[in-house]
């Protein structure tokens, strides 16, 4: 409860004889009026045609409730049955069919129209619902959990070869839930409660608003002023936690799942056993044991996601994926790193791994690998799955993609649960790159320069794609690298060579190394391996430092990356920061401006395409050539000005000045060494 309800606790008193006779004249009827209880200015006049039953606490009633279209009314009871519970100050209940039971209303609630609300025995909401995950079978199971995260919902369900700290966390999450166990109900300050069915045990938080739901059984709605939730129409959930921001309406059906923070789940959605995370949106399809780190999203029908690890996904209509060999049951899984999209009808037979930001079109029947293949094509072709490695960097979708990500965070809450980094590239994305530059290497040195195909676990590389897929990579590596170089010397002028290469050390020795994606929030594994560490010795010991584990993780991330890139630039180089010269700068930081260059005339490229003549069909129905392309031009503008071009060619200005700045800076370090 509130401070605010909380404060009127004390102030409680027995009904006296005159307010009893007049409830009793405006058809409220007791079991026993001594058990009722009301605040200092009840005004019983404000209660009508109302059964009480049990212990009842009753607060004042004074304001009048605004309802949709300006309509007002009185706060007060009228047509109600309630037992066992404590209403606050200038609440609304009308029109109880069955009745309320076991339940504290704060202040200025209201519950309108509603057939059933009852909390029934000891019930923990939800919490400590066990949702499995990924695996249809069982084995990565989350106990959910109020203010669960997408980076402890990772550690639970894909650190299983670490029992002890997947022990631990479960004893902490354990204790959370018994903490949350009660036997009476919650409806949150300002919540409202309209025109709904059946709601049983679910603890509604301040200023949610539920309307026309059909049930909700053993849930826990975790609203908050800043950002309510809203559960509509139609809508079925069972055993479930629902987290500020979020969105649950129009029919959809969930069972045994987590809907995180700004999470939309609409027109028909059905989910069982799966926890969605951040900003992810769910419409049409469904969902089966789906783990969706953040912004992982499905718009149409026939869609369904199962058995897989996802994050910032984009499902076409009729993605699928199967699960289940008819031999031991659905015990496959999947996993599609972040970024990538699904092409309408494609399909993908689990188990398989699908790398970071790639395009899957087509049918996929054998079991591929394209993990350190990241931003690629995975493309069906007369049966065959065909792999086009690293196109996806020069695709103005991709980049699109990541610029509007965190323009598209709703979340308005004061905490965010999940920590996410939105960077296109980072240690994660590169590691993966140099990794495919060198199995590309490899496969052209093992099959031949001459080969037409190449073969990789289960996929097929031309041998044009494959010479193609190493030059876009090794771009991508400069321009990371140099990204990394710059932000490192901006607006600093070292005075001598013995400055620069100060200035070049990192802060942290935790950064090189193998880097992960915890669904959402990259760290370096060894970072992570210190945090397991100290969840093992117990220098972690409860939900609140882990929280500031993750949160510490995150915030280190530019120190945690430049230490990963001076790493890899020492390798490169074949040298020490200790011996890097200001030459080796002007090197580095020219070859960063021509990969940022050629990349953004990839992009430029590849932008134009889409104002062809090809993607004029169709406009100018009833004319010839000309009225084709002013149709067009009216409706999606020109090439010339359009918004993404525009910013292209400022990029490659800015981006240009900028490594001529660093260039004549380093130039200058040079005359004062000489």
């Amino acid at each position: 409860m509130t401070s605010e309800s909380n404060s009127h606790q004390g102030d409680h008193r027995p009904l006296s004889a005159e307010q009893i006779s007049q409830l009793t004249r405006q058809g409220c009827s007791c079991d026993d009026w001594s058990k009722i209880q009301v605040a200092g200015g009840f005004n019983a006049g404000r209660v009508r045609v109302t059964h009480f039953s049990g212990h009842v606490k009753l607060g004042v009633f004074k304001k009048h409730v605004s309802f949709y279209g300006g309509v007002a009314r009185p706060s007060g009871i009228s047509n109600a049955t309630i037992h066992n519970c404590t209403v606050g100050n200038n609440v609304y209940i009308s029109n109880v069919r069955n009745y309320i039971a076991n339940y504290v209303i704060e202040d200025d609630a209201v519950i309108d129209n509603v057939d059933l609300l009852a909390a029934e025995g000891e019930s923990s909401f939800g919490n400590g619902t066990e949702v499995a995950v990924v695996n249809e079978s069982g084995g990565r199971e989350i106990p959910i959990y109020d203010r669960l995260s997408a980076q402890t919902a990772y550690l639970l369900a894909f650190y299983r070869h670490r029992p002890e700290v997947i022990e631990k966390l479960r004893a902490m999450i354990a204790d959370y839930t018994a903490s949350v166990t009660c036997s009476t109900g919650l409806v949150g300050k300002e919540a409202r409660l309209v025109n709904c069915r059946i709601i049983r045990n679910v603890k509604a938080g301040p200023a949610s608003v539920i309307e026309g739901i059909n049930k909700l059984e053993n849930g826990s709605i975790n609203s908050c002023p800043e950002d309510p939730v809203y559960i509509g129409p139609g809508v079925f959930a069972e055993d479930f936690i629902a987290c500020s921001g979020s969105k649950i309406t129009d029919g959809t059906i969930i069972y045994k799942c987590f809907v995180g923070q700004g999470t939309v789940l609409s027109r028909h959605y059905s989910a069982e056993n799966s926890v969605f995370f951040a900003n992810c949106g769910g419409f049409h399809g469904e969902a089966c044991a789906v783990f969706a780190g953040p912004y992982t999203v499905t718009h149409h029908k026939s869609t369904l996601l199962i058995a897989g690890l996802f994050s910032f996904l984009n499902a076409g209509g009729g993605t699928n994926q199967s699960n289940h060999m008819y031999k031991f049951g659905p015990v496959h899984q999947g996993v599609v790193e972040r970024g990538s999209k699904t092409a309408s009808d494609s399909y993908v037979l689990w188990p398989a791994k699908v790398g970071a930001f790639t395009v899957v079109m087509g049918r996929h029947y054998r079991n591929s690998d394209t993990s350190d293949l990241p931003f690629s094509y995975l493309i069906e072709h007369e049966d065959e799955s065909i792999l086009v490695p690293g196109v996806n960097l020069r695709s103005v979708g991709t980049v699109r993609d990541a610029r509007k990500w965190p323009k598209r965070d709703r979340r308005k809450a004061p905490e965010k649960l999940d920590c996410i980094n939105f960077k296109l590239l980072s240690p994660y994305t590169i590691q993966k790159m140099l990794n495919g530059c060198d199995l590309l290497a490899k496969l052209k040195a093992t099959s031949g320069e001459t080969s037409e195909y190449f073969t990789y676990h289960s996929v097929k590389i031309r041998g044009s794609s494959l010479t193609k897929g190493i030059k876009l990579y090794n771009l991508g590596i400069d321009k990371f690298l140099g990204n990394c170089l710059m932000k490192r010397l901006e607006n600093r002028q070292p005075g001598d060579i013995d400055e620069l290469r100060a200035v070049l050390q990192p802060e942290t020795e935790a950064g090189p190394g193998k880097w992960v994606d915890l669904a959402g929030l990259f760290a370096p594994e060894g970072a992570v391996e210190q945090m397991l560490s100290a969840i093992e010795n117990g220098d972690i010991s409860t939900l609140e430092q882990l929280t500031e584990a993750f949160k510490s993780m995150h915030a280190d991330y530019s120190a945690h990356e430049w230490a990963w890139a001076a790493n890899i630039l020492q390798q490169r180089l074949g040298k020490s920061l200790d011996n890097m010269t200001a030459d080796d700068i002007i090197d580095l930081a020219t070859k960063w401006k021509s990969a940022v260059v050629e990349l953004d005339h990839m992009l430029y490229a590849d932008a134009r395409k889409e104002f062809a003549a090809t993607a004029q069909i169709g406009y100018g129905l009833d004319g010839g050539q000309k009225t084709k392309q002013a149709d067009f031009e009216h409706v999606r503008g020109t090439f010339e000005q359009n918004s993404f071009v525009l910013e292209i060619e400022k990029h490659i200005v800015d981006k240009t000045a900028l490594g001529d700045e660093l260039i004549r800076r380093m130039e200058q370090l040079c005359g004062v060494c000489s």
